[in-house]
């Protein structure tokens, strides 16, 4: 399975119906992909949408429907379209159920760094730092690695997202729950052992005694 599937699959899970859900740039917005048929969820992108959709068929585009990257989207029916003001009203003001963010690193506080890339041109962070402050739970979708090199670190060398504990990190290897104690090794993905987990990890992991297995459809 694609470690990007695997990851937007197993963020699904942590919704639940009802939830209101802001879905950042990049590989977050898969996981409207991979929802439970039986679950509704209302999707929320800062640029001035709820009912956000995958688009259902390529040539459906519409240049006025996009998420926050500027992609193609599609709308629920009865979906509401807003402007800026009120969208980062929503954020700010602690209405998001749930945030699922790309992370460049998240360190041993579960802290996330999320919007600069060293050497790159980039515009800034966006509504990350409004929405790592103002979401209710916030989940971090990120590979382990980048390049070889760890993504969960002792500190952060990137600039701090917000100065907020992160919810969840799901990464192709493993779920880690940060908690005032640490980083809380939760489960490990198919096929990947704890010890594989630890050697791609600067940051120091809490290893219960029974670590699960991630569970995600075929």
């Amino acid at each position: 399975m694609d470690n990007k599937v695997l990851i937007a699959k197993r963020i699904a899970q942590e919704l639940k119906s009802g939830d209101l859900v802001n879905l950042g740039i990049g590989m977050p917005t898969l996981v409207a992909s991979y929802l439970p048929k039986d679950l509704e969820v209302f999707f929320q992108s800062e640029n001035g949408i709820i009912g956000m959709s995958m688009l259902p068929h390529p040539g459906l585009e519409d240049l006025d429907l996009t998420d926050a990257g500027g992609n193609p989207i599609g709308a629920v029916p009865g979906a509401a379209g807003f402007d800026s003001g009120f969208s980062f009203g929503l954020i700010r003001g602690g209405h998001l159920d749930v945030t699922v963010l790309g992370g460049l690193q998240v360190d041993e506080r579960g802290y996330l760094a999320n919007w600069m890339v060293p050497g790159k041109m980039v515009p800034g962070m966006g509504g990350a730092m409004d929405l790592v402050a103002g979401a209710k739970k916030v989940i971090v979708a990120m590979t382990h690695t980048a390049k070889g090199a760890p993504k969960i670190v002792k500190e952060c060398s990137l600039p701090l997202t917000a100065e907020r504990r992160v919810d969840l990190i799901v990464t192709e290897m493993a779920v880690i729950k940060p908690t005032a104690d640490g980083l809380v090794l939760s489960e490990v993905a198919p096929g990947t052992s704890v010890e594989d987990v630890l050697a791609a990890t600067e940051a120091s992991l809490i290893v219960p005694d029974a670590v699960g297995e991630m569970k995600v459809a075929a």
